[in-house]
């Protein structure tokens, strides 16, 4: 990791209390970042917060939102650039798993994870992809996943959420990247959180630590995309090599 005083240093986090964001706000947090906090749970928005100011964090200002309400996302966004006199980096890190058995057999499960992990998004990154571009500075940094690079059976509806994130913010980035904006696509594969508490560990699962210093390496290099732990790059490489005809009959 490069020098703490040359990363951005003011910071909105959507989703603040995730396991990811958490971790990576901790690495601001150490290099005197001001942070502009946003989740639904008030009570661990404040113990993040608490946490954050413990660790050097120049501010920390938290704002309790549902995020799926995008009619609030104006307000808030608002609030972020007046709170903190201008934003340098926005992380968006909420979303959910969800529960693909329930999702299949059930479309009203199914939209809430299409809508929490990919419409809400796409609401903040446009109005952000709008204020950066303005700016002709600044960096847009989303939580995407591997699991959007090909659609397996084992998780097909968070991974087509995640996959049209992606295909999004190609799309976003092609267009602003000339304005001198970073729109960098974070691709996680398994993570020790407490989204996949419960799921069995295995020795593909990276700690939020891990991942945050790839994420926070990321944006020091300006990269476009970046798949954290990087093996995840090689392995979806293959997966997404692999036959359909050979595809379709595999247990992934």
């Amino acid at each position: 990791m490069g020098e703490k005083n040359k990363l951005p240093k003011r910071v909105l986090a959507l989703g603040a209390t995730s396991g990811i964001a958490e971790a990576t706000l901790r690495l601001f947090a150490e290099s005197g970042a001001n942070l502009f906090l946003v989740g639904r749970n008030a009570a661990k928005l404040e113990a993040v917060r608490a946490d954050l100011m413990a660790r050097g964090a120049a501010s920390a200002d938290v704002y309790t939102v549902d995020l799926n309400d995008t009619a609030q996302h104006p307000a808030l966004l608002e609030q972020a650039v007046q709170t903190l006199g201008a934003i340098d980096l926005a992380l968006l890190a909420h979303g959910v798993l969800g529960d693909q058995e329930a999702a299949q057999a059930d479309y009203a499960v199914a939209e809430v994870v299409l809508y929490t992990n990919f419409l809400s998004a796409v609401s903040l990154i446009t109005w952000l992809a709008n204020y950066f571009e303005k700016n002709h500075a600044g960096v847009l940094a989303v939580i995407s996943s591997v699991a959007g690079d090909r659609g397996r059976k084992s998780n097909y509806v968070y991974g087509a959420s995640k996959g049209a994130l992606s295909i999004f913010l190609d799309g976003v980035r092609n267009r602003i990247d000339r304005s001198g904006v970073q729109v960098l696509t974070i691709k996680p594969g398994f993570v020790a959180t407490p989204m996949t508490s419960h799921l069995p560990k295995g020795p593909l699962f990276a700690q939020p630590a891990q991942v945050a210093k790839g994420i926070v390496r990321a944006i020091e290099r300006r990269s476009d995309v970046v798949y954290l732990p990087p093996f995840w790059e090689l392995i979806m490489l293959i997966i997404c090599s692999i036959p359909e005809r050979i595809f379709k009959k595999l247990n992934l």
